[in-house]
């Protein structure tokens, strides 16, 4: 369970430290204003959520060693993008609207990486439920939470204070490179487990009664709560 945990743990820590991160980075050069951490919040709870629907299709789809084999290959292209500094060829020229643009610097400097590390939580813990038969996963999304809660009070208090930009990205790729090890161990381990999850999950599937439309309307409006 010790490489599940740790590679969870810190791809909820490296999902949320780097918003401040990159945010940070940036404003400067769109002036600063609420619209650009506002953008950058959109961009962040889309590729999250693309993030959660490629997790569902996976593990729906795929069987563990397709499964294994893709996430991979996604894990080492991501590191292309290393480190996340983003290019100065981004900065605006004029006074149009910058949120398209903004947009685009947040996917082409941090976009695969975020979208990855948003796949792990839901993927760690349907390989470990898979390997280890009859274990409880949602021990680890408690871990997640911590992770996120720690990289959320770590950086106003610890990183940003003592670590100039350049240092914050240089740091925060390091950490990547090892989620990506932790991350690949994890998917070759689930690889092992077979490939008769995708008929299993089928069979279960066909077993079980759809949720009600009421439930499904309820699911959609708790979280719209947190908005309004």
């Amino acid at each position: 369970m010790l490489l599940y945990a740790l590679t969870i743990f810190i791809s909820a820590f490296l999902l949320f430290q780097v918003q401040p991160i990159i945010a940070k980075l940036i404003l400067p050069w769109f002036g600063g204003t609420a619209a650009v951490w506002t953008t950058c919040l959109l961009f962040f709870q889309v590729v999250l959520l693309a993030g959660y629907l490629y997790a569902h299709g996976v593990i729906r789809r795929l069987t563990p060693r397709r499964q294994a084999m893709l996430h991979v290959a996604l894990l080492v292209a991501s590191l292309l993008l290393l480190p996340i500094t983003p290019r100065e060829g981004w900065k605006p020229h004029g006074s149009e609207d910058p949120s398209f643009l903004i947009l685009g610097l947040l996917a082409a400097s941090i976009g695969w990486p975020y979208f990855l590390l948003s796949t792990t939580g839901p993927l760690a813990q349907a390989w470990y439920a898979r390997t280890y038969r009859g274990a409880i996963p949602y021990r680890l999304f408690a871990l997640s939470n911590a992770g996120s809660l720690l990289a959320l009070l770590s950086y106003p208090v610890l990183v940003e204070p003592f670590l100039s930009n350049h240092s914050q990205t240089q740091w925060w790729s390091l950490g990547y490179l090892a989620f990506v090890s932790l991350c690949g161990a994890v998917a070759w381990r689930s690889n092992r487990s077979g490939d008769r999850e995708p008929q299993q999950a089928a069979a279960f599937a066909a077993q079980e009664a759809p949720p009600h439309w009421s439930a499904q309307l309820l699911w959609l409006a708790l979280p719209a709560c947190a908005s309004t």
